[in-house]
């Protein structure tokens, strides 16, 4: 097994905790509740619907904690806030250093799920709009049924490198969506679990599960391939370049 010459990325909770831009964005909403409608304690109500497992209906369930019943147009005015925010977030430490240790040493790229204003307010908040990852594939771009596990996201970056699957590599959390088209593509898969993140958890059949299973960027080199880290750290040629 040879070290891949591409390495294409996850964001959230891959990079850092998911989590953080979560509570990030509950408190900008309630900033902006506040100021705008002087209704306070929305953040910490939002944040214990969170905790509690809450997904999808946060909105509305934290603001009926707090009396009231907003209305579909009033929750969509809060998605909007949020999206919107400038999120305080910070890569994970280990990602971070693996990145400043081994990120000359093969192509990199990034594809990611969500809603292209805020994943591209992440990526300027983790300092990751700077072309360290080329291309950065946003699949929500295409529209929301391109997100994993569609294949064109993937299909994309390999082509755009000109490479066969078997040197490209995925490093991804969520075991439910990430891994299945990869595998299928011939692409080595890396899946992190990093305490606190949100799909640590998730139980994995035998289709979607990874090659390899880490908790920390400490050990993504050994899952690359053990030879990856003796690798010279000279200027990767993009295809086309």
């Amino acid at each position: 097994m040879t070290a891949p010459e591409l390495i294409v990325f996850d964001l959230d909770d891959t990079l850092y905790l998911e989590r953080d831009y979560v509570l990030s964005g509950l408190v900008s909403v309630g900033d902006w509740l506040l100021r705008e409608h002087e209704l306070d304690g929305f953040a910490a109500a939002a944040w214990r619907r969170f905790q509690s497992g809450c997904r999808g209906t946060i909105f509305d369930a934290a603001l009926h904690d707090l009396g009231m019943m907003p209305t579909p147009r009033f929750i969509a005015e809060l998605v909007d806030v949020y999206r919107h925010h400038v999120p305080l977030i910070n890569l994970a430490a280990d990602a971070a250093a693996w990145l400043a240790a081994h990120g000359g040493n093969a192509a990199l790229a990034l594809l990611t799920d969500g809603p292209c204003a805020a994943q591209s307010r992440k990526l300027a908040a983790l300092g990751l709009d700077t072309g360290l990852f080329w291309p950065v594939v946003m699949a929500d771009t295409w529209g929301t049924g391109y997100r994993k596990p569609h294949p064109r996201g993937f299909a994309h970056i390999q082509q755009a490198h000109g490479l066969p699957g078997r040197a490209c590599a995925y490093v991804a959390d969520n075991a439910a969506k990430d891994f299945i088209t990869p595998r299928r593509l011939g692409w080595r898969t890396v899946q992190i679990r990093r305490p606190g993140g949100i799909h640590t958890a998730a139980p994995a059949t035998p289709a979607h599960a990874a090659d390899t299973v880490i908790t920390s960027f400490a050990e993504l080199t050994a899952a690359l391939d053990p030879r990856f880290a003796a690798r010279t750290n000279a200027p990767h040629r993009f295809a086309g370049d």
